[in-house]
């Protein structure tokens, strides 16, 4: 419940800046406009925003001929979580990862790599897919969706309002000017990180109860980190924007703290492991490396 209020706040601020870069570079003209370019932005990543992300990936839709072990598992686990069987997509990849998409559980994917399947367990396969479960029970999908794309709208605004705004339309003149252009595409990027690193705890909190293994999603989110550090994703390189979706940060020479679109792993890890030995569980000696 925490995090749900924390991500609707952020939501908001998300909102509210997108208005307040509106006035700035117009006014309560461009405001307005502002309100309008938002509602339609946020109509067309409704009901575009999977297409275009699993076009962008090139992922293939899988079925129990093509992946029947896979869709199996996919289908167990969203039995378990009381969701519709989602469609299954795999990417041609070499970087282990994974990510759901889809405006709301009746119309979710959930999509994998291939250097997935080829480095982690079917134990840790269950914690990713569980995980990635969560985010589509949650409805997180959408709302990533919609903080990108009103984050991607505010520096969109923002260089407009630098072209072709000119001061004396602007109520703060300079200054207004200055906020537009450089401090609110910020803290546009700073309110979209803050929403995907919530909605990663809580992904992997719900995820271990789904799977019944907090110990599988800790085991897999090492393996992943480890060989996403050394393993390129060359479209998620082209696409940023795309990062946070992802179970692990694709891109390499990311930054750290309030710009980073995930939490630290080595946390991530520690609370699934604190919730296994809650749950009276500890790992097995030998884990395979």
């Amino acid at each position: 419940m925490v995090n749900l209020i924390r991500t609707g706040m952020l939501m908001a601020a998300m909102t509210g800046l997108f208005l307040v870069v509106g006035f700035l570079a117009g006014g309560p003209a461009g405001m307005s406009i502002a309100f309008l370019f938002a509602a339609g932005s946020n109509l067309f990543a409704y009901w575009n925003a999977d297409r275009l992300v699993l076009s962008l990936y090139r992922a293939k839709l899988q079925d129990s001929a093509s992946a029947p072990g896979l869709v199996h598992l996919v289908e167990t686990l969203a039995s378990k979580a009381g969701l519709p069987m989602p469609r299954v997509y795999m990417v041609e990849d070499a970087q282990p990862n994974a990510f759901a998409t889809g405006r709301d559980p009746a119309h979710a994917a959930v999509c994998v790599t291939t250097g997935l399947i080829a480095r982690v367990s079917t134990e840790e396969l269950a914690g990713v897919l569980a995980h990635e479960l969560s985010h589509v029970k949650n409805r997180d999908t959408l709302t990533t969706t919609l903080t990108a794309t009103i984050a991607g709208a505010v520096s969109m605004l923002a260089s407009f309002a630098f072209i072709f705004g000119g001061r004396s339309r602007q109520p703060l003149g300079l200054a207004g000017m200055l906020v537009a252009t450089l401090v609110a595409p910020v803290a546009a990027m700073l309110v979209q990180m803050a929403v995907s690193r919530t909605r990663e705890f809580e992904a992997d909190r719900m995820g271990a109860q789904i799977s019944g293994r907090p110990l599988w999603l800790a085991s897999a989110l090492k393996r992943i980190e480890s060989a996403a550090e050394v393993t390129d994703n060359l479209v998620a390189e082209a696409h940023p924007a795309t990062a946070h979706m992802f179970i692990i940060n694709p891109l390499h020479g990311g930054v750290s703290g309030l710009f980073a679109s995930h939490p630290a792993t080595a946390e991530r890890i520690a609370r699934l492991q604190d919730m296994a030995a809650q749950m009276g569980q500890v790992p097995k000696p030998g884990p395979r490396s």
